[in-house]
């Protein structure tokens, strides 16, 4: 249990008061897709939602394209189980669209207005809900869509009471631009860990600018940053898990990778918290950042990362951690915010 109740930040100018953490469902797609991160057991999914809603956190992150549909219908499964007091909010996101005559095929980025509407659609079927809390683009368009004719559907989706609030992943500041030029961005889902840094440097600072909130993606880089994450088991990926086909996950950067999660420890031990925790809390410790969105396969490992989602990183704690990012080489992007947000 967390030692005290998690924090809320108002995402953008939605209105919603969201908790700093969020409950990402990438793997509780399961196998038998492109993207997926192996075998998965849908009872343990389960279990891992209603851990993390019990313990605080108010929304659910999840997206067609997890398990071709699959995660989409578990959390809609997970709504119908809840205690309606505890229901927690969904985001979800369009843009991916699957062959299902090869489901290991790479998704098309298609955001044609046409396709956006059967997606939402298609969600809303999935997850058994009325309306979408927030529906955002998973990935730029491919296929020659104009951004703003994208943007513009999506509002239509708004205006129609499909959606209540609508935002994008994996922008760069000029496709959000012109986005906000059409209609306010609500929010933005960038990568962002002590291993990917990049988005501070542009696109979260943008966001902070235009008010527009970010639930920040990957923050344990997809369980590297994590207390027991070691070589052996960066070996022992299985052919249908992604993580495996990462250069994150091979010489030369798996070690330097390792080496700056060791050098968490120290900051962990002095807040008695989780190594996985403290890699959290960094990126929450940046001007900009709503949440993090943060994935469990199982109820256990909720309880490994939840304190995140109270845990206050002092300017120490900043600075040691800078100082690790500079002595191990890991990642890109700048090592450290120049205030904190909580």
């Amino acid at each position: 249990m967390p030692d005290k109740p998690l924090l809320r930040r108002r995402l953008g100018t939605s209105g919603l008061e969201i908790t700093t953490v969020g409950l990402g469902s990438w793997a509780v797609g399961g196998d038998g897709w492109a993207g997926a991160w192996g075998s998965q057991d849908d009872a343990e999914s389960l279990a891992a939602l209603h851990r993390g809603v019990e313990l605080g956190i108010n929304w659910i992150d999840t997206a067609p394209v997890y398990g071709l549909g699959h995660a989409e219908e578990v959390v809609g499964r997970f709504l119908r189980e809840v205690d309606p007091a505890l229901r927690p909010l969904v985001f979800t996101k369009c843009g991916l669209v699957w062959d299902e005559a090869d489901r290991q095929k790479p998704s098309r980025r298609d955001l044609t207005p046409a396709s956006i509407r059967r997606e939402a659609l298609a969600s809303l079927r999935r997850l058994g809900v009325e309306w979408l809390d927030l529906l955002q683009f998973h990935w730029p368009d491919n296929i020659g869509t104009a951004a703003e004719d994208s943007w513009g559907a999506v509002l239509r989706l708004v205006e129609e009471g499909l959606v209540r609030f609508a935002g994008v992943s994996n922008y760069d500041v000029s496709l959000l631009d012109r986005s906000e030029a059409v209609g306010h961005v609500t929010s933005l889902q960038p990568p962002f860990s002590l291993i990917r840094r990049d988005a501070a440097a542009a696109e979260i600072p943008w966001a902070e600018r235009h008010g527009t909130g970010v639930l920040v993606y990957s923050p344990m880089q997809a369980g590297l940053l994590t207390d027991g994450f070691d070589a052996t088991r960066a070996k022992a990926l299985g052919g249908d898990d992604w993580r495996s086909r990462s250069p994150e996950f091979q010489s030369p950067r798996l070690e330097r990778n390792l080496s700056l999660r060791d050098a968490l420890a120290p900051v962990a031990t002095r807040h008695g918290a989780t190594v996985a925790a403290v890699a959290v809390a960094w990126t929450l410790s940046w001007n900009g950042v709503t949440a993090a969105i943060v994935g469990a396969r199982r109820a256990s490992q909720v309880d490994g990362w939840i304190q995140a989602g109270s845990l206050e990183l002092g300017t120490e704690d900043l600075a040691e951690i800078a100082s690790a990012i500079e002595r191990t080489g890991a990642g890109t992007g700048p090592a450290r915010p120049e205030t904190t947000l909580i």
